[in-house]
């Protein structure tokens, strides 16, 4: 089973930004698991939201050639609590992307107000220095995770990869 952090794409720019909404309802068993009686969406799945913005922004930039993992957050702040009924907005964007590793940036709203900032770093795994061998097949990159796509329609330049 493959969780999705994040519901849809309202906004996709290759290579450089997106934009993922995630709406929090009481259905998801989670938030009555974390805190009884006061449910609140944990920051930890609010990170791997923007991880799933973020590294889909990563993928895409490549056309989902390489395998790309989260390898390190290097800041992640909120401000407040997240609750059933709010809408969160992940905005990513890519800050630097060689062929080893990507730097992205993120900023998290709730309900339109800015709400935390969460700026990561992924790995090209495939381009990995320790000589470590990993499967051929795309494990990150599942067709159900790259049809997340089509919820926004991706306009590309002539060229551009």
């Amino acid at each position: 089973m493959r969780w999705f952090w994040i519901d849809r794409f309202v906004e996709f720019e290759s290579g450089k930004r997106a934009v993922a909404i995630k709406n929090l309802s009481l259905a998801e068993e989670h938030l009555h698991d974390h805190f009884p009686g006061f449910p609140v969406m944990p920051a930890s799945l609010m990170i791997e939201g923007m991880a799933q913005t973020a590294g889909i922004l990563v993928g895409e930039a490549r056309n989902f050639s390489e395998k790309v993992i989260l390898a390190k957050v290097k800041h992640a702040v909120f401000n407040g609590m997240a609750r059933p009924g709010q809408q969160l907005r992940y905005e990513a964007v890519i800050e630097s992307i060689a062929d080893e590793a990507a730097l992205t940036s993120g900023t998290i709203y709730c309900d339109g107000k800015e709400f935390g900032k969460v700026d990561l770093m992924f790995s090209h795994i495939d381009q990995n220095m320790s000589g470590l061998n990993f499967p051929e097949e795309n494990f990150v990159f599942t067709e159900d995770f790259k049809n997340l796509l089509s919820t926004y329609q991706i306009a590309r330049p002539a060229g551009a990869h």
